[in-house]
């Protein structure tokens, strides 16, 4: 394997763990240091392709949502709706309390 472009040592992995709040082992900062540096390579392998005349996008392909008619209609019928609620009152769905409402 080629030496990376971008050489992290354990010291710099352990300031970044710091910054994050990670508590890490030396171990596993010996362990993660090189596929820190996997990701920045590849960050950085992105970064190269990236040009001015590439406008960013989000999907390789257009996408176009396709959205029903907002139209008003009849609604299902109260009784029906509650049929198989566990709990109904007054129509309405009947749950638990929560919070210490009355």
């Amino acid at each position: 394997m080629a030496q990376s472009p971008t050489t992290l040592s354990v010291e710099e992995v352990a300031r970044l763990a710091a910054l994050a709040r990670i508590d890490l082992t030396t171990e596993e900062l010996e362990h993660f240091a090189p596929q820190l540096e996997v990701i920045l390579d590849s960050v950085a392998s992105v970064s190269e392709v990236a040009r001015a005349d590439v406008p960013p996008t989000s999907h390789a392909l257009p996408l176009t949502n396709v959205f029903r008619a907002d139209e008003v209609r009849e609604s299902l019928p109260v009784e029906a709706v509650l049929a198989n609620a566990p709990a109904s009152e007054d129509d309405r769905f009947r749950v638990p309390r929560i919070l210490g409402e009355d």
